[in-house]
């Protein structure tokens, strides 16, 4: 084995029946990772991989596990299959998978009487990550550091984006409105109908996704304030503006037409599907990423063989008050408090 090279593990990874969740399964899988998948239709996730050409019927490198996120039961229900056939412990878990639904007018509910976009996007992703800590503690990924062997440490990897980082040009932009959680009325409320946004006020679809993402973000923040001396390394990444994903199949079709041609020709944001899946892999796997509390970016403006940098984040990300609240409130929202 080569220098400073950690060998593959198992990996959990959330949303891979398209877009950069299917990529980061096929960066993960020819890296040698066992990859087990979770998604609302596995049936789906299974038939998107053999279009990649990766292996079926080898659970050894890939499974496909069927988990809703909008619905904490089957996320509870998931964890405990999972657990129970699992013959070692999970070396990393990637929540990338998100619903993005600018277009509705009135909020969507999840089964539990959430709205739909903050119950998959942060409720179903902050339950799964409870519900595995404390088997992502007993990983024992072997690592070579060029003189001796050692214990790669376990990771969580969670998927953020500029929109709720108002540090950044893109989490500036007013339109809906750029992500904020107020003083957290919404989850002091209980979130149900009619309260449909963190922050207690008016329902805005496009400002809901991003407030999920913005809880995303903190999560990765707490996680690594709170198990700071856990062995498992938490972080965040923003792998570039992955603008032909399926995440925007319910924008206007004329959004999808012109936002892709936008991101490359203007802003210079745009990355392809499987860089973005490279990247993501490379957050998991590599000893270069293994840094907790860091948000990792490769900038607004892509350049050829850019490297990645840890992003400044504004105090909405980490503010220990903020992200203290919005923990305790979580754990009672998903029945874990």
């Amino acid at each position: 084995m080569a220098s400073s090279q950690a060998a593959p593990g198992t990996v959990l990874i959330t949303g891979t029946t398209s877009g950069v969740g299917l990529y980061a399964t096929k960066s993960l899988v020819e890296l040698g990772w066992r990859v087990i998948t979770a998604n609302r239709n596995p049936l789906k996730a299974e038939e998107a991989a053999l279009k990649l050409g990766l292996p079926s019927g080898s659970p050894r490198q890939l499974q496909h596990l069927h988990m809703d996120l909008g619905d904490l039961e089957s996320v509870r229900f998931s964890v405990k299959s999972l657990l129970a056939q699992l013959d070692q412990p999970l070396d990393a878990l990637v929540c990338n998978a998100a619903v993005y639904l600018p277009r509705l007018r009135r909020p969507m509910r999840s089964v539990q009487g959430y709205e739909i976009s903050m119950a998959t996007n942060h409720f179903g992703h902050f339950l799964l990550i409870q519900l595995l800590l404390d088997n992502l503690r007993s990983s024992n990924r072997p690592f070579w550091n060029g003189t001796s062997w050692g214990v790669e440490s376990p990771r969580v990897v969670i998927l953020g984006t500029v929109t709720a980082n108002n540090k950044e040009l893109g989490g500036k932009i007013p339109i809906p409105a750029p992500a904020d959680l107020g003083d957290l009325s919404g989850f002091e409320e209980g979130f149900l109908d009619p309260i449909s946004m963190a922050s207690g006020k008016r329902f805005k679809p496009g400002k809901a996704y991003k407030d999920s993402k913005l809880c995303n973000m903190i999560t990765t923040q707490e996680l690594h304030r709170r198990y700071k001396d856990s062995p498992i390394l938490f972080s965040s990444l923003y792998p570039g503006c992955v603008a032909n994903t399926k995440l925007f199949r319910n924008t206007p079709k004329i959004f999808q037409v012109l936002f892709p041609w936008f991101q490359k020709l203007i802003t210079g944001g745009f990355v392809s599907q499987k860089l973005a899946g490279d990247r993501v892999a490379q957050v998991v796997a590599n000893p270069q990423f293994g840094i907790s509390g860091v948000h990792w970016s490769w900038g607004n403006r892509q350049r050829k063989n850019r490297q990645q940098f840890s992003q400044e984040l504004s105090d909405r990300v980490t503010d220990p008050k903020t992200a203290n609240k919005m923990w305790e409130l979580s754990m009672q929202l998903v029945g874990l408090n």
